[in-house]
């Protein structure tokens, strides 16, 4: 364990999540702005479904840990709504199993702390024809059931008072988000993750909670050893360096 304690933030999802630090990704962008403020932790799982999810859950969140984490943001449901095989290999779920296991993983994160903040993320829109180009199908994907899982996740986390980004609609807000938001047809081009961090940044900033977990809010690690450097000629006003917003990190405020 590394010291001092800092907010820890945790991704957990299929590749959505694993991938988010390619591409100049939403978690990259989300380490970059929380440096010094929060630990963003990775736990993805490329080609995982909410079945798989419940199987680590509790070792990936145990509810014993001296730390919890004060914000998971958890992503299933892409792998999900897969068309079934007739081998009963692939990662489909029926939706009501679905809509169940995304309901024991949010009552498993609600439980282990008060101050744990949770932020689901739909199955986000997908580019069918794309798809097709890149792996030679579809691989049984569609965009029409991508949105019937995300409508049923939105569902679920309004029924249960869980922050909820639906990203099967916020995809779609770019006229050009089939050419753009993609790698693949599947996976988050840059474009598509400046969407998907400009929405979670959005949640945070917004909710009610305590302590504010933006990042603009959250106290910089050690800022009284930060040295100073002089932003003008006569040397006459400094700053210190842990205050400074860099002007990449403008965009995000």
């Amino acid at each position: 364990m590394v010291g001092p304690i800092r907010p820890q933030f945790v991704l957990f999802g299929s590749s959505i999540v694993q991938f988010s630090f390619s591409h100049q990704g939403w978690g990259a962008i989300l380490a970059d702005l929380y440096a010094c403020k929060a630990d963003i932790l990775l736990r993805g799982y490329a080609g995982w479904n909410s079945r798989c999810a419940l199987q680590v859950l509790d070792e990936v969140f145990p509810k014993d840990a001296t730390v919890q984490p004060s914000l998971v943001i958890v992503y299933f449901g892409g792998n999900d709504s897969v068309e079934p095989h007739p081998s009963g290999l692939s990662a489909h779920v029926p939706l009501p199993e679905y809509v169940e296991n995304m309901r024991k993983i949010a009552i498993h994160l609600k439980s282990l702390s008060q101050k744990t903040q949770i932020i689901f993320l739909t199955a986000p829109a997908m580019n069918e024809t794309h798809i097709a180009e890149v792996f030679g199908n579809s691989l049984g994907r569609s965009n029409e059931s991508c949105r019937k899982y995300s409508d049923a996740c939105v569902q679920l986390c309004q029924e249960l008072g869980v922050k909820v980004i639906d990203l099967w609609k916020a995809l779609q807000q770019r006229d050009d988000w089939l050419t753009a938001c993609f790698t693949d047809g599947i996976h988050l081009s840059c474009e598509g993750s400046e969407i998907v961090i400009k929405e979670i940044l959005k949640v945070i900033k917004e909710a009610d909670w305590e302590p504010n977990l933006h990042w603009r809010s959250l106290p910089t690690e050690f800022p009284e050893i930060s040295p100073c450097i002089f932003v003008d000629p006569e040397g006459s006003t400094a700053i210190k360096v842990s205050q400074m917003d860099f002007e990449w990190q403008t965009q995000w405020h």
